[in-house]
């Protein structure tokens, strides 16, 4: 195709920052000729067609191309499903559909013939994907960890930088619109797990479900937990990991971990994400850039609608490899856990403690815990008064 007529779903924060990206740029061949929106009566400033009905928009005969930009996980779904079997090459953001429907949509792209792009469902301006796809296209990749949640580590780093307090970190990420009046999603790790997940079929071709994945958050963060990393020079960051344990096994977790001044991912500030790919024989690369807001995700999805005009499509070529890791979660790391209650102590079976302390106000205990025993305890974590965070010693 020369040029795109794009049908448009969502006109919030990302679809309103695509429309003026384009606007601002004035291309010919990319135009955004028809938007579906919930409410037709709040976008009425917006010079494009809007309809409230998605049939509207497959049934328009200049649309040749379909981007979806929405927050209802189904709904996206139903969309993208819809445009790749009526043979509409589609864009999609919605990380969370996405991760819980991509070996699907891999078959329905197959089955069709038809492209299914999301790079700017990752890491928002990062082109993490397609650098997976393209640069690191071998066995030789080891790791990709990073920062992958803009939100959360706005509330970090003013809380480190700044002196503030979680409460006021949080309330002025959501003045802000970095977070959202229910910041579940972002601070419960449940964004970055998303995206870990697309990630990780990417770079080492294999999905895992979900369910199956360790994610805890930083919601139980509180001032115990923000001294003893100061104490330790160290900052709290909410990590998303996907790292081979050997030449067959894979781990992949979400969740805070205490990092050392000298690694990349410690001085990534605010709404930024930061991205540390490591391989065999290259050691580590680093990628930096804001992931999230209107203009800087807006772009990323232009990046692949413009890639489309070349051609362009994910070859998905780790999942054909024959060395493709095993999802594993039997090894122990180190972990820094806080409990405010004495009785609490024994959720978790600790192999060996290198660190404890015990006081009237908290407690915490430094030391190995299987992965496997915290996705079994996950439950309990997520509902009790603690806070755990990786410690490595470097």
């Amino acid at each position: 195709m020369n040029s795109f007529r794009i049908g448009l779903f969502g006109f919030g924060t990302v679809g309103r920052g695509l429309y003026d990206v384009l606007k601002r740029l004035g291309t010919d061949n990319v135009e955004i000729c028809h938007v579906c929106v919930k409410h037709k009566e709040k976008h009425q400033d917006a010079d494009v067609l809007l309809t409230d009905q998605p049939d509207d928009v497959f049934q328009d005969p200049r649309v040749n191309f379909i981007v979806e930009l929405i927050d209802d996980a189904q709904a996206a779904y139903d969309i993208v499903c819809r445009s790749l079997r009526q043979g509409l090459p589609v864009v999609s953001g919605n990380k969370k559909m996405l991760a819980r429907h991509l070996p699907e949509l891999i078959r329905l792209q197959e089955e069709t013939g038809t492209a299914l792009l999301y790079d700017a469902s990752a890491c928002g301006s990062i082109p993490v994907i397609r650098n997976l796809e393209e640069y690191y296209d071998n066995d030789l990749l080891q790791s990709v960890k990073g920062i992958l949640n803009g939100s959360s580590n706005f509330i970090l780093s003013k809380i480190f930088n700044e002196g503030m307090s979680y409460p006021d970190a949080l309330k002025l990420a959501q003045d802000l619109g970095f977070a959202e009046s229910n910041p579940t999603l972002d601070i419960d790790g449940w964004d970055s797990l998303y995206k870990l997940i697309i990630i990780t079929v990417h770079a080492f071709g294999i999905y895992v479900p979900p369910e199956d994945i360790f994610t805890f958050g930083i919601s139980h963060m509180n001032s115990h937990d923000i001294q003893f990393a100061m104490e330790k020079s160290r900052r709290i960051k909410l990590v998303g990991t996907a790292e081979k344990i050997g030449d067959t096994k894979l781990s992949l977790s979400v969740l805070p971990h205490l990092i050392s001044r000298q690694k990349y991912i410690y001085s990534v500030e605010d709404e930024f994400n930061g991205v540390v790919i490591k391989g065999l024989f290259y050691y580590k690369q680093f990628m930096f850039g804001q992931g999230a807001g209107g203009h800087p995700t807006g772009s990323a999805v232009l990046s692949d609608i413009t890639a489309r005009l070349y051609d362009y499509r994910y070859e998905y070529k780790k999942l054909h490899s024959q060395r493709r890791p095993e999802y594993t979660t039997d090894f122990a790391f180190r972990i820094y856990f806080r409990f405010d209650e004495p009785s609490l102590r024994t959720l978790l079976d600790f192999e060996t403690i290198d660190e404890s302390y015990t006081s009237a106000d908290y407690n915490y205990v430094v030391g190995n815990v299987r992965m496997s025993e915290l996705i079994k305890k996950a439950p309990q974590l997520r509902n009790a008064p603690v806070f755990l965070a990786a410690y490595p010693k470097d």
